[in-house]
């Protein structure tokens, strides 16, 4: 899906209602409902106590008025802050605060300091914080009472000190966040969660404050997907489901496990023998029909204890433990490429010299697609240009920032400040697609095609989950082909990223494991699934 700037969305919501005629006021009762829906979901084993609703003069707090009224429906009684006049809101703001009042519902006008320091006393103890303040419509910095409730509430984010509230929810776009990338100017709300409508916006894909989104749910409310579609004029994609949708994932009866490809993967080292088992593990749990793992002699037996059921070569071991370049002499490791669909190679392999001009040689030199991992990127730290002459038509990097700053020779602090920028720069000039790993991680191709993933949690932040991703990916290459590469890398990122959300459900993320993620990606592969067949 398409991510939008401010005016593409304007467009939108206006074609939707003049072309197909569907009335604006539909629209936001949509929008409203999905947020009461949102919280809802989040608290299924029973009703948040104190919900406060932060409401604006603009249709963003128009889609918070409905919200309060579903979630009075459904059993709670939300205490509702306008920060305006109640005549100051016209359109459908004004018909929905009308509908509101006529319930017998009531609100708190936030007129002054003096109301809402009155009011923070319960905002504060609250359960559930909606932001309904500011929508995408912003232009320049959030001001006045409104900004001193951004920094209040802030203060009680998961980013600031306290645990309290268990949820604050954006609608639409957190309140200050400007819609088109810029950097904001003023106080931006930091969400948990954020849920947002008919399509992304672009900040809260890629700007310097995109972690103030959280999580971040898109909704339909009634626009066409086609229309999106025609009005976006950026090249951005969002990584959800609806981008899967055409690759072949529901496998045939007449399956084997020919069908499914045989991946090899080149990894570990004395000392890191688990890189290689949870690679290996990525690339079973995800499907792959065969998988080898290459492996120094010295941690053969531990690797190849690791799973029965996927094979393992020996390579000459260095003194160090790590694959030695010797390794190379012969057609030993020419016997190893015979019958395989794609090459992972890099997770856990060390960074000796030996080592390293190896990895340098089998990348260059194999015809097959190839994922590109950990020290196998720090092998070409500085010498990106080598990837020129090789002989496979895709080769894919995964690297985090820092190693993306090694390959560029650049800090990775440049690397952070234009993500985007750095990624698609270097996918065009070494014609290699990257996998920028980190806080919404992003695919780009040397086409120029460009996706960007908001799947996953900060379980994510754990030792070996890199390795599982080089073997998620190697194994949906080798499924489905590299003729569209950088949506079936999308894929991978995402099933990911949803395997640790759906591994880490009842527990603290803090004691997601690697394996665990691995283990998780058939149940992610369901559920895309399952949201696939609801879309159709």
């Amino acid at each position: 899906m398409k991510a939008l700037t401010a005016a593409e969305m304007r467009e939108i919501d206006r074609l939707t209602t003049e072309r197909y005629g569907i009335p604006s006021l539909q629209l936001m009762e949509a929008a409203g409902k999905n947020v009461a829906n949102a919280v809802l979901r989040e608290f299924s084993s029973g009703l948040p106590q104190r919900v406060i609703i932060l409401c604006g003069k603009g249709n963003n707090g128009g889609d918070g008025l409905v919200a309060a009224r579903h979630l009075k429906a459904a059993g709670i009684d939300p205490f509702v802050c306008l920060f305006a006049d109640p005549p100051e809101m016209h359109g459908d703001a004004g018909a929905n605060l009308a509908r509101y009042l006529q319930a017998g519902s009531r609100i708190l006008t936030i007129a002054d300091e003096a109301a809402w320091e009155s009011a923070w006393h319960s905002v504060a103890h609250s359960d559930v914080i909606i932001d309904a303040l500011l929508g995408t419509g912003l232009r320049g910095a959030a001001t006045g009472l409104i900004a001193q409730a951004i920094e209040d509430i802030n203060r009680l984010s998961a980013h600031g000190t306290a645990a309290r509230p268990a949820l604050i929810l954006a609608v639409d776009t957190p309140s200050g966040l400007p819609s088109d990338g810029q950097h904001a100017e003023g106080p931006v709300l930091l969400a948990h969660r954020t849920v947002t409508f008919t399509a992304p916006k672009v900040s809260q894909l890629l700007s310097q404050d995109a972690d103030a989104v959280g999580a971040l749910e898109v909704c339909a409310i009634g626009s066409p997907a086609a229309l999106v579609e025609e009005i976006g004029q950026g090249t951005l994609r969002w990584a959800g489901p609806d981008e899967f949708d055409q690759l072949p994932l529901v496998r045939s009866v007449k399956s084997y496990k020919g069908t499914f490809g045989h991946v090899l993967l080149v990894a570990g080292s004395l000392g890191k023998s688990g890189a290689a088992i949870l690679s290996g593990r990525g690339a079973l749990r995800t499907g792959a029909g065969l998988v080898t793992i290459a492996t120094p002699d010295i941690v053969l037996p531990h690797v190849a204890a690791g799973r029965p059921e996927y094979m393992s070569e020996s390579l000459e071991s260095t003194d160090e433990g790590t694959i030695a370049f010797s390794s190379l002499e012969g057609n030993g490791f020419k016997e190893i490429l015979k019958g395989k669909t794609v090459l992972g190679i890099g997770p856990g392999l060390g960074t000796h010299p030996e080592t390293q001009k190896f990895i340098r040689a089998v990348v260059r030199e194999t015809p097959l697609p190839t994922i590109l991992d950990a020290d196998g990127l720090n092998a070409f730290a500085g010498s990106g240009d080598l990837f020129r002459s090789r002989q496979s038509n895709f080769l894919a990097l995964t690297p985090h920032p820092g190693e993306m700053g090694r390959l560029l020779g650049i800090a990775t602090q440049t690397i952070q400040a234009d993500r985007l920028a750095m990624a698609l720069d270097a996918a065009r000039r070494w014609n290699a697609h990257f996998v920028l790993k980190g806080y919404h991680s992003i695919v780009a191709s040397p086409d120029g095609q460009v996706f960007v993933s908001t799947a996953g949690n900060a379980g994510l932040a754990k030792g070996g989950t890199g390795d599982v991703l080089t073997g998620i990916l190697a194994a949906l290459i080798a499924q489905f082909g590299a003729d569209d590469g950088a949506r079936v890398l999308s894929l991978g990122v995402y099933l990911h990223g949803l395997a640790a959300e759906l591994a880490s459900r009842g527990t603290d993320q803090s004691g997601l494991l690697a394996g665990e993620v691995a283990d998780a990606v058939p149940r992610a592969r369901r559920k895309l699934l399952e949201e696939l067949r609801e879309r159709a």
